[in-house]
């Protein structure tokens, strides 16, 4: 039963995902934004760059600025990645970058619920934890890479 809901959940996840992982549609003035549908493509679990780019560059932009093509559609603008040091007293929050990664953010971003949570997504992209740890540990030290002086 477990393994069911996993399932499920891992999917609902990638749905969402995939929602975000197109550039918005562009929009007539005072209409709701749409956006378009793609698969997120699959990624090397070593490379941050890879999964930065496939699954948070439509939300927090290129640059981690929070100023990705789907922003239009969001109700909440994404976190500005690269002052998450900056806002932590000069440290970076590696732990705190992932446990959002495993586990979601403690606010409503999106309307219904967070940005996704990528822990169950990773898992399902390996026979054990261990790959979606070492996604994790990648895609939060590449985070540490595009943090401002």
């Amino acid at each position: 039963m477990n393994s069911i809901l996993a399932k499920l959940a891992t999917m609902l996840v990638l749905g969402v995902a995939l929602l975000w992982a197109a550039p918005v549609a562009s929009q007539e003035p005072g209409t709701k934004p749409v956006i378009k549908r793609a698969t997120a493509p699959p990624t090397p679990a070593d490379s941050g760059p890879a999964m930065y780019n496939a699954y948070c560059a439509a939300c927090h932009g290129v640059r981690g600025e929070g100023n990705g093509p789907a922003v239009a559609a969001l109700k909440v603008a994404p976190t500005n990645l690269r002052l998450l040091a900056q806002k932590n007293n000069g440290k970076y929050p590696a732990s705190h970058v992932q446990a959002v990664l495993k586990f979601g953010a403690e606010y409503a971003a999106h309307g219904s619920s967070e940005m996704p949570v990528w822990g169950p997504t990773f898992r399902s992209l390996g026979p054990d934890g261990d790959v979606a740890t070492l996604r994790i540990a990648n895609l939060t030290e590449y985070l540490k890479t595009l943090q401002v002086p």
